[in-house]
């Protein structure tokens, strides 16, 4: 086959191939874990680490930008990315597999960070009323995120939610046990983790 012949099947056969992501946020040539190696030879994994990467950057910027504790904010911020790369680190240790896991990670955690950092406009906020008391009244605000999440407000605390698989029903599993199951207008609420609160949709 002559060189014109094969330098234009070549470029038929890329113009083809569909676009290697960009990605990821960090430098391939300095990957320093199993985790980041698998990253760089994945294009969906590049893609959604780059995602990451932004959201984090949106997420320190308005962090940097309170009004007041703003160092303290972008230093717990880091505090919480780099506790959340070792534990991606981890994804070796999976039952569902390093690729799998290090995707399912960094999707809930983008979607942590845009919630908690408001980066995407929310969809609605409910209010409920939990164990039969008004004055115990729980705030939910959603956002679209991928995995969804909810924000959820009770008292002076707050917690993010990423919503999971559930075979009826909204659930979001937050930190250290919390969960929320909505189900039409009621909703099991467990917080403190281990305890178990059923809650009411304020109309």
């Amino acid at each position: 086959m002559r060189l014109p012949m094969i330098l234009a099947a070549l470029a038929a056969a890329l113009a083809a191939a569909p676009a290697l992501a960009a990605g990821p946020s960090f430098d391939c040539a300095k990957a320093q874990s199993g985790a980041e190696t698998a990253i760089c030879a994945d294009p969906e994994l590049s893609e959604l680490d780059l995602r990451l990467g932004e959201a984090y950057a949106g997420a320190m910027a308005a962090a940097k930008g309170l009004d007041s504790g703003a160092a303290e904010a972008a230093a717990r911020l880091r505090v919480e990315q780099r506790g959340w790369i070792k534990g991606r680190d981890e994804c070796w240790k999976s039952e569902t597999g390093l690729m799998p896991c290090i995707g399912d990670m960094t999707r809930a955690r983008t979607a942590e960070l845009q919630a908690a950092w408001s980066l995407v406009e929310p969809t609605a906020t409910t209010f409920w009323a939990c164990n039969g008391n008004p004055a115990d009244e729980v705030v939910t605000t959603f956002f679209p995120t991928d995995p969804g999440t909810a924000r959820i407000e009770r008292g002076d605390q707050t917690e993010i939610a990423v919503q999971g698989r559930s075979g009826s029903g909204a659930r979001y599993e937050a930190s250290f046990g919390k969960l929320l199951w909505i189900k039409g207008k009621e909703a099991l609420l467990v917080w403190p983790e281990g305890t178990e609160n059923h809650c009411v949709l304020r109309e």
